[in-house]
């Protein structure tokens, strides 16, 4: 498989949000947990022949919970919310590792992208954003003879 270094021509994680806590020398359970979901939202991104294609796991949310947007200077947005399970004042709990909060991802679309296309999807908590891209026409080059 291959992937694109940052440091490539276009990168559209190059709006990815940044992570505060990353390099802190604390455990995560020192900060609340809506940081995590927050932060811990994975997409991949891969370009084919004809789409520009994103997926988010998000595992546990309808596509309701899920707000896909494009702002005008080319931004694709995915936001939404896990909510905090109900807790029943009976329940004793061990151990809390699923996150809950808000969550936002925003990437930078690149010039070939057909913004007025763009299509989303879910299936088995997965979001499958579908960006086609525009059709780059070679140009009609024509031999002309030289004479002499």
């Amino acid at each position: 498989m291959s992937v694109v270094p940052r440091g490539s021509l276009f990168d559209p994680f190059s709006l990815d949000v940044w992570d505060p806590f990353k390099e802190f020398p604390f455990p995560s359970s020192y900060f609340p947990r809506e940081t995590s979901a927050f932060v811990n939202t994975r997409v991949d991104w891969k370009e084919t022949s004809e789409a520009h294609v994103f997926k988010a796991d998000l595992p546990g949310l309808k596509k309701e919970e899920v707000k896909v947007e494009i702002e005008d200077d080319r931004v694709l947005q995915i936001s939404g919310q896990r909510n905090i399970e109900k807790e029943d004042k009976n329940d004793t709990w061990h151990r809390v590792e699923r996150s809950s909060g808000k969550f936002s991802r925003r990437f930078r679309l690149p010039e070939n992208a057909k913004m007025d296309q763009i299509k989303a999807s879910m299936e088995n908590g997965v979001l499958t954003v579908t960006v086609p891209k525009v059709e780059i026409k070679k140009p009609n080059v024509k031999a002309i003879d030289i004479s002499g």
